[in-house]
């Protein structure tokens, strides 16, 4: 047998920048260790694999999972992107027509914009501010006296770090990053640019990506959190990673988050043995 997998660059409009996902589309569902070894084998920061939904109430929907080279996760932006963007570009929905998602963390949808984007409907994940930051947080950030806030969620820790250039500057000690409680640290802070409302950075090797180029889930806790410090329901956002992307989020009034992006495919090949 023979698979096919397309290597898609999200939240970017030109290959090599972005965060690269590798998506497989079959016709029925894959083994557990399969999709693991192969994501491990593709060794990006997610994989996601695809198959259409035998049931007549879903028509058109998709059971959509994400591994990492390490772990199966519950919810994955940028690779959702990728999976939307090779369902179109590729024929397997027609052109206009909206991609439904059945994921460990429900329904999810995806449809393209009059601009050329992808605009995908998530659900918010709301951060809790945190009284106590620990030592160790300080420790693996390297971050000395730039924190200015930490908040919490059970899968994040989300630190507003005091400016754009100590942002950039952060330098973390991953060994440490992953001994923390939680997946990993979204380092945030208000950008310098006008054109933009807020930068971050999403450091997680507890799940085997050291730094994420373009993380569009961990916005799901960055758009809430910005809306209340900015007083703005749409923002665009810059992750300002070494590949860089950008975002355009909208929280809804449902607890639900629109994210928007941008995709590219860069390669295509095939798996001759597994």
């Amino acid at each position: 047998m023979e698979l096919t997998v397309t290597q898609v660059d999200a939240f970017t409009n030109k290959p090599f920048s972005g965060n690269p996902a590798a998506v497989c589309v079959t016709e029925q569902p894959l083994e557990d260790g399969l999709m693991q070894a192969i994501a491990a084998e593709m060794n990006l920061s997610e994989t996601a694999f695809l198959h259409p939904i035998k049931d007549d109430a879903v028509e058109g929907g998709y059971s959509l999972r994400w591994f990492t080279p390490a772990v199966e996760v519950d919810l994955c932006g940028h690779a959702t992107l990728a999976s939307a963007h090779v369902l179109w570009s590729e024929g397997h929905l027609a052109a206009g027509e909206p991609a439904k998602f059945k994921t460990r963390s429900g329904w999810l949808g995806a449809k393209q914009t009059a601009d050329g984007w992808i605009e995908m409907d998530f659900p918010v994940q709301p951060v809790e501010p945190s009284s106590y930051v620990m030592p160790q947080l300080i420790k693996s950030l390297c971050c000395g006296g730039n924190i200015r806030a930490v908040s919490k969620n059970e899968k994040n820790y989300l630190v507003e770090i005091q400016s754009e250039q100590a942002l950039k500057g952060l330098q973390p000690d991953f060994a440490e990053v992953a001994k923390l409680p939680v997946h990993g640290i979204i380092a945030t802070a208000e950008a310098d640019s006008e054109e933009i409302d807020f930068v971050s950075r999403y450091f997680a090797p507890a799940v085997g990506i050291n730094e994420d180029p373009v993380t569009g889930s961990a916005h799901s806790s960055l758009a809430p959190y910005w809306q209340a410090r900015l007083s703005k329901d749409t923002m665009v956002a810059r992750q300002v990673s070494a590949r860089g992307g950008v975002l355009r989020v909208t929280c809804e009034a449902n607890e639900r988050i629109s994210i928007c992006g941008q995709a590219v495919t860069v390669m295509k090949g095939t798996l001759l043995k597994y």
